[in-house]
């Protein structure tokens, strides 16, 4: 393809769409690459979508997006083996638009997204692989991809290839991610009437649940599991730290088996038919493991730069919101005339440190490192929380100022009053 393009965008995921849209409505000549048969093709799951991010790319979104539901209430489980204690939040403010968030199905608004995209301008390409980037004089001019005469040229790059960027490893832009800041989530949509899944969540036609789930759930392994209703299907799942997968003997599919057989799940999907399957990668270091996002002629945005708020569970917004800005920065500096060099892209550092996305991520720096050396919170916590709400809710007889004793002594016995200080400041650090 002998054609040049101010920008070439590698990727048609959220980052890439959200990065492709902007750059072509700001006039600028966008390629945009995707190794899948079509955009979305690789993310068959559901997701949520959160409409502030959305909203500052295209703002009528709401008009024909392929939405699911609005999320009306918020579920937090922590969990042992037959049980859970947490909290609910449900609001009707929740409930009057313009709703803040959505459940999707990836692989219908990724399509959507880009249809976008390429009505504002830009030419999508398909079952095409970047293989290289081109680098002449330590700038990035270009691609290199598996088709013949596969050379492609351009004033930037913008690399939103996913959570493991084999482009920038291979550029040298940033190290091959470790095991210890990425997690394997599996999921499954389990497809059941829609009345049954209102019945069972107590929502109304178009209302949504999303619950959150942490402990024993992730058999000692630190991560998360989730559960959210679409329209007519139930997405869940259960992700953990590659590290852990590694050296523990439990596959994630055993995983996600246990999880819906847990009795306070398998209630919720009982008579379902799954139909579809994915696993993925999610980067889950967070501000410590975010590499270089630029250079002369390249940046690297959502998943790629480990854009991920793993507390929040957020990632989509922190997708959209970096493509975005990367793409702003280049139409910002082609309006004034000057290059894609390393020291003009600085500002989309810039852009990202005014954002809510570094200043999320760097409020949250310290939990990865915690909670991979405090597995207790995983394993121990959840047992103790569990056995002190049965306690206190059983009516046997036995007084309270008794019961709260034993439930004293089950907190210290587990972890001495030493170690319950310590494990506390240490969740406050990993959270404050």
């Amino acid at each position: 393809m002998a054609e040049r393009f101010d920008v070439i965008v590698v990727g048609a995921g959220m980052a890439g769409n959200a990065a492709a849209y902007t750059l072509a409505k700001g006039g600028l000549k966008v390629l945009q690459i995707e190794r899948g048969e079509t955009p979305g093709s690789k993310n068959v799951q559901g997701a949520i979508l959160y409409a502030d991010a959305i909203e500052k790319i295209i703002p009528d979104f709401r008009d024909d997006a392929p939405l699911e539901r609005h999320l009306i209430e918020q579920r937090v489980w922590v969990m042992d083996d037959a049980s859970y204690i947490g909290t609910h939040y449900r609001s009707e403010d929740f409930n009057k638009p313009p709703y803040n968030r959505y459940t999707i199905i990836r692989v219908h608004f990724d399509q959507w997204f880009n249809k976008k995209a390429r009505e504002a301008g830009v030419l999508t390409i398909c079952e095409t692989t970047v293989t290289d980037l081109l680098i002449e004089g330590g700038k990035v001019v270009g691609v290199r991809t598996d088709r013949q005469g596969g050379e492609i040229r351009a004033d930037a790059v913008i690399l939103a290839d996913g959570a493991n960027s084999r482009l920038a490893v291979k550029a040298g832009f940033q190290p091959e991610i470790k095991p210890e800041n990425v997690a394997l989530a599996v999921k499954e949509i389990h497809f059941l009437p829609q009345e049954t899944i209102e019945a069972r969540f107590n929502i109304g036609e178009e209302e949504g649940v999303v619950i959150e789930m942490a402990g024993k759930i992730s058999a000692g392994m630190m991560g998360t599991g989730f559960l959210y209703t679409n329209k007519e299907s139930i997405t869940l799942g259960v992700g953990c730290m590659l590290s852990d997968f590694k050296e523990q003997k439990v596959t994630p599919y055993e995983l996600l088996d246990r999880m819906k057989a847990h009795p306070s799940i398998a209630p919720l999907i009982a008579g379902s038919e799954m139909k579809e399957y994915a696993a993925h990668l999610i980067p889950e270091g967070g501000y410590n493991a975010i590499p270089q996002v630029y250079g002369d002629g390249w940046m690297i945005a959502g998943d790629a730069g480990q854009f991920v708020n793993g507390i929040h569970r957020e990632g989509s917004n922190l997708a959209m919101t970096t493509g975005m800005l990367a793409a702003q920065t280049l139409v910002e500096l082609k309006a004034a005339g000057k290059p894609f060099s390393a020291a003009n892209l600085a500002g989309y550092k810039q852009k990202l440190d005014d954002s809510f996305v570094m200043k999320d991520l760097k409020k949250y720096r310290r939990m990865p490192d915690i909670f991979h050396k405090n597995k207790q919170f995983f394993t121990t916590y959840p047992d103790l929380l569990s056995k002190a709400a049965q306690t206190l809710i059983r009516v046997d007889g036995v007084d309270k100022k008794t019961k709260e004793k034993e439930i004293k002594k089950s907190f210290v016995e587990s972890r001495s009053l030493f170690g319950l200080i310590a494990d506390a400041f240490k969740f406050w650090r990993a959270v404050e």
